[in-house]
């Protein structure tokens, strides 16, 4: 099939996660199917198109960019462990600086967790697992794939530190320097943040696992 798979998911891709956000299909998405149903059917076909680009990404012509080294293996071994922390901190927690927070009203500013470091942590984890994963695929195919993510997740954030002030107004301000104020610290140690964390190491673990059947490639040297 040579490149057409490759260029048709990724167009798939950002248009499916460019058009169900903007209006009027958001509203109208999420009238019919409830904020969480909403936020659940796009997690679901984002997962799903991200599967097909990876996979598509390694089906494309081999066109090597760089050489292949052993130490290559330990670069993403070694940042997926906190991007796993981290994406299980943020999940489901309040944020009202980014996407993906829930219950927002909820937030309280003098206790931010990780939004005192990064007001967009699920971002955070998606530059870092990109940029990890270009390492050892010296290729054409993923090095745009990868690239191309890593760049997306930092240049995000300033699209919805945007959106979100416009959303906000002065509320967005007057978060932001609360946050900053808040001690740099965990935001707590309770039962609840170390169960995250074990969550965290579990999710590591079913990677490491799940990662030859899904993509064809054991992660570990």
């Amino acid at each position: 099939m040579g490149w057409s798979e490759f260029v048709a998911a990724y167009a798939v891709f950002f248009l499916s996660h460019s058009l169900p956000v903007r209006p009027p299909l958001r509203p109208w998405l999420q009238a019919r199917l409830g904020q969480g149903g909403f936020t659940l059917a796009y997690s679901a076909l984002s997962l799903a198109v991200l599967a097909w680009l990876i996979g598509a990404a390694g089906r494309a012509p081999h066109v090597p960019l760089w050489g292949w080294a052993a130490w290559q293996v330990y670069v993403p071994l070694a940042v997926m462990l906190p991007v796993c922390l981290i994406i299980a901190v943020t999940i489901g927690r309040p944020n009202p600086f980014s996407f993906g927070g829930a219950r927002n009203e909820r937030f309280d500013p003098s206790r931010p967790g990780i939004v005192r470091v990064t007001r967009h942590p699920l971002l955070l984890a998606l530059a870092l697992w990109a940029a990890a994963h270009v390492v050892p695929n010296g290729d054409l195919a993923h090095g745009v794939l990868f690239g191309t993510f890593a760049v997306f997740a930092l240049v995000g954030r300033r699209l919805i530190d945007r959106r979100k002030q416009h959303e906000m107004g002065a509320d967005w301000q007057r978060l932001r320097a609360e946050v900053a104020d808040a001690p740099l610290r965990a935001s707590s140690v309770k039962a609840g943040f170390v169960l995250r964390l074990a969550a965290g190491l579990s999710f590591y673990a079913l990677l490491l696992w799940v990662h030859p059947f899904l993509f064809g490639v054991s992660p570990l040297p």
